[in-house]
């Protein structure tokens, strides 16, 4: 389980872990994480919270000029089908994953006061979901869960 938003951490570290990360796994699988992939991998992690890919634009379009919205575009999707980021659909935003590597199902958490997101991994969650789906012979192609509430750190603010 990632457990970003209840305590405070080293945020830098956590950014070049997540790139550090990245580069060994796009080598392992002989895919090419290119400079503008690395770099919105980046600007995802910069924050907690789920960026839109407009605000990774912006941010992007400050050191590579020609940027433009299929570029980032582009990166997302090779970011999101290598497993290293996230979207979050019902805000149309992207985060970084806390478990790139390794083969799992998320759920997330996010708080609608402060705006940041955690990605949780629970194998019983999974396994519920699957039954469920499966008495209802519900065939899923996908399954994003999303529950949204209160971070700790609002709770106790």
């Amino acid at each position: 389980m990632t457990n970003q938003t209840a305590l405070p951490h080293d945020h830098e570290h956590c950014i070049d872990s997540a790139l550090t990360l990245a580069r060994e796994l796009c080598t392992e699988r002989a895919v090419k994480l290119t400079p503008i992939r690395e770099k919105v991998l980046e600007i995802v992690w910069r924050s907690h919270k789920p960026v839109g890919a407009y605000d990774v634009l912006d941010t992007l379009a400050r050191s590579h000029k020609a940027a433009r919205p299929p570029t980032v575009y582009r990166a997302l999707d090779f970011l999101m089908a290598e497993g290293l980021i996230h979207k979050i659909e019902s805000l149309n935003a992207y985060l970084g994953c806390g478990e790139a590597g390794h083969a799992h199902e998320s759920q997330f958490l996010i708080c609608r006061t402060c705006g940041t997101a955690e990605e949780i991994v629970d194998g019983a969650l999974d396994a519920a979901l699957d039954a469920a789906t499966k008495r209802s012979g519900f065939a899923v192609e996908r399954k994003v869960v999303e529950i949204a509430g209160k971070c700790r750190r609002c709770q106790m603010a």
